[in-house]
């Protein structure tokens, strides 16, 4: 076992989610136990960590063709084993891995408003000109129908 432990942020839609609630997950490396885990998160990203959960992960059984002149060979292969380290961080701290997903959000609502207000705007821009028009029309309606009285006298 190394000095240092090696802690690989686990980045999906799930820990995403999880990371709202203060938990962030790792993949760390084999036997390392939890109070470790909690020193090297506390010393990398200078937080305090309130929790530690660990899990040893089976890798995945998946299957290898490979295709040698005319012979094929079908073998059933593994992917590695792995550990996860759930951290749960104490109240008022956090990571900093999912801001630039967050930024994002925040740019994509701004820009959304901007839209709308624009649409709003238009939308009644174009309220007024019609009202503009209905008027005008009404307008004209009557003056043709006193030019026709005027010309029936």
């Amino acid at each position: 076992m190394s000095k240092t432990t090696i802690l690989r942020p686990r980045l999906n839609e799930k820990t995403y989610a999880l990371s709202n609630d203060r938990v962030y997950v790792f993949e760390v490396e084999q036997g390392v136990n939890k109070h470790t885990i909690a020193r090297a998160v506390e010393s990398q990203f200078d937080v305090k960590v309130s929790e530690v959960n660990t899990l040893n992960q089976k890798g995945k059984a998946k299957r290898i063709i490979s295709i040698n002149g005319k012979r094929m060979k079908n073998a059933e292969g593994r992917r590695n084993d792995f550990r996860k380290a759930y951290v749960t961080l104490a109240e008022g701290f956090s990571l900093p891995f999912f801001n630039a997903v967050e930024e994002a959000d925040e740019k994509e609502q701004a820009i959304q408003e901007k839209v709308e207000k624009a649409a709003l705007k238009q939308a009644d821009k174009a309220a007024g000109e019609a009202a503009k028009n209905d008027k005008a029309a009404k307008s004209s309606r009557l003056s043709l129908g006193r030019k026709k009285k005027d010309e029936e006298k």
